[in-house]
C-alpha cells in the first residue's frame, strides 16, 4: 500500500474522504470492520477486513482494505470500482467505532482499568492490517479532570471482547458529533439493540428527538419502549408536535395516554389535537408550530424569527400573519409574508404591508392528493391549514408530504447527495 503509513488510529478515519485514482470522491469513512478472533493474544491480533463507507448520501457499503492504496494527508485512496451492495455486518465481525469505543478494558500487567477512546491498526510485512494498540483513559478524578491516558499493546489488555459488559458512548459520540441527525440515525440503525440503547442513553433529549424523527417508525417505537416513561415523555416534548403525534399513534393506547399525561400540558395538548385527524389528511400532516406574527410586527421582527436555526427551510420560508392569539389555533388568519419579499423591504415596514392575502389554504380534512396538487400548482414549499372560521391550525410543508409519498422503507435506502 504505497503512500500509506504503517499505523493509523481508527477514530481519526471517521468522516475521512475516500477518492478513486482519478481524484473523484466516492464516499466517506464511517467505520472499520475487524474480526476479534476471541482473545487477542500472540498472533491472533484482530484482523482488519475493510472500511464501511457512506456513499450516495446514507447508503453504507463495504470497501476491502485490499482495495485501499493510500491512507495519508486526511484522505483515503481506493482503486477499482466500489461495490454498491449495502453493507451487512456478518457474524463474527465487529465495528471498531460502533462497538469497541467506550469499552472498559484492563491492562493485565499493571491492573490499570480504563475506557477505550481509540484503537490503532497497523500493516505487517505480509501487507495485512491488524489492530495493534489500544488508547484508553482512566476514570475522571474527583476534581472532574480527565483521567490519565495510556496507549498499550492490544495483547496486554483484557475485556476488549466482552460484549456483555456495560458500555458508555461518550467517545463514540465525540467521534460522530459532526453528523447530521439523519446520518446519526443511520448509525443507530446499524447497531445491535444493546449498543444502540447505550448510545441513546448518552444523547441529550433534544439530540435524541432530532434523531428519532429520522428513524423508521418501528425503530422509533422500539427505542421509546426501552426508555423509562419520564424520559420518553421528555423526548416527545422535544420533537416537533406532528412527529410526536405520528410516533404516539403507533404506541398501544394505554402507553400513549401514560406518556401524554407526563408531558407538559401545553405540549401534550398540541399532540392530542393533531391525533384527532386522519393520517393522510392536511390535519394529520401539518405542524402546529409555524412562525406566526401579528400584523403590527415589523419586517425586522419577522427576519429575527426566521433566523432561528431550529426551523426547517420550509418553515422559515414564510411568516404567517394572524390576529391574536398567536399560537395555533390562532386568531383570524390574514396572510403570509414570503421571505424573499421580506429581504427586499426596509426593516421598519409593517409585515401587514407585504403580506400575501390571496394565498390558497387547506382545510384539515383535505386529502393527501389535494395537498400535493396545491403545493405543486402554486409552487409552494408550505401551505396554511385553516378551519371554517379562517383560524390558522397549522402548516403542511413539502417535506411532510414527501414523507408520505416516498415508498415505504425509503429511509433505509438512503438519499442521493454529494458524498
Amino acid at each position: 500500500m504505497s503512500g500509506a503509513p504503517n499505523r493509523v488510529y481508527v477514530a481519526r478515519l471517521a468522516g475521512m474522504a475516500v477518492f478513486d485514482p482519478r481524484g473523484d470522491q466516492v464516499g466517506k469513512v464511517r467505520d472499520v470492520v475487524v474480526i476479534l478472533r476471541g482473545r487477542t493474544t500472540g498472533s491472533l491480533r484482530p484482523r482488519v477486513l475493510g472500511l464501511v463507507l457512506e456513499v450516495l448520501g446514507r447508503r453504507k457499503v463495504f470497501l476491502p482494505l485490499t482495495r485501499v492504496t493510500s491512507i495519508d494527508a486526511g484522505q483515503v485512496i481506493a482503486t477499482g470500482m466500489v461495490n454498491m451492495r449495502r453493507f451487512q455486518q456478518r457474524p463474527g465481525e465487529t465495528l471498531v467505532l460502533g462497538e469497541l469505543l467506550d469499552r472498559t478494558v484492563t491492562v493485565e500487567d499493571s491492573g490499570v482499568t480504563g475506557v477505550v477512546y481509540d484503537v490503532a491498526m497497523e500493516r505487517d510485512r505480509s501487507r495485512d492490517w491488524s489492530l495493534v494498540k489500544v488508547a484508553l483513559r482512566e476514570g475522571s478524578s474527583r476534581f472532574g479532570r480527565k483521567g490519565q491516558a495510556h496507549i498499550v499493546d492490544i495483547d496486554d489488555v483484557s475485556g476488549l471482547v466482552d460484549e456483555g459488559a456495560e458500555q458508555g458512548a461518550t467517545n463514540l459520540l465525540a467521534t460522530l458529533h459532526t453528523l447530521r441527525a439523519a446520518d446519526l440515525a443511520d448509525v443507530l440503525r446499524g447497531l445491535g439493540l444493546k449498543r444502540r440503547m447505550e448510545v441513546v442513553a448518552a444523547l441529550d433529549d433534544d439530540r435524541l428527538a432530532d434523531v428519532l424523527e429520522e428513524l423508521p417508525e418501528e425503530t422509533q417505537v422500539e427505542i421509546l419502549g426501552q426508555l423509562d416513561n419520564e424520559r420518553a415523555a421528555d423526548v416527545l416534548e422535544e420533537m416537533a408536535p406532528d412527529d410526536a403525534a405520528d410516533l404516539i399513534a403507533e404506541l398501544p393506547p394505554e402507553t400513549a395516554e401514560q406518556l401524554l399525561a407526563l408531558m407538559e400540558p401545553d405540549e401534550a395538548e398540541d399532540v392530542r389535537r393533531l391525533l384527532r385527524y386522519e393520517e393522510r389528511t392536511a390535519g394529520g400532516l401539518m405542524t402546529s408550530e409555524p412562525v406566526i406574527l401579528p400584523p403590527t410586527a415589523t419586517i425586522a421582527d419577522a427576519l429575527a424569527h426566521v433566523r432561528d436555526p431550529e426551523l426547517t427551510p420550509s418553515l422559515a420560508a414564510m411568516v404567517y400573519v394572524c390576529r391574536p392569539p398567536l399560537e395555533t389555533p390562532s386568531g383570524r388568519f390574514l396572510g403570509v409574508a414570503h421571505i424573499q419579499r421580506l429581504l427586499r423591504e426596509p426593516p421598519s415596514t409593517l409585515i401587514s404591508a407585504v403580506a400575501d392575502n390571496d394565498i390558497v389554504s387547506l382545510r384539515p380534512d383535505s386529502a393527501l392528493d389535494e395537498v400535493t396538487r396545491v403545493l405543486a400548482a402554486y409552487n409552494l414549499v408550505a401551505c396554511p391549514v385553516v378551519d371554517e372560521t379562517h383560524h390558522l391550525l397549522g402548516v403542511v410543508t413539502v417535506d411532510d408530504v414527501l414523507d408520505h409519498l416516498l415508498p415505504e422503507g425509503w429511509r433505509e435506502e438512503g438519499v442521493t447527495r454529494g458524498a
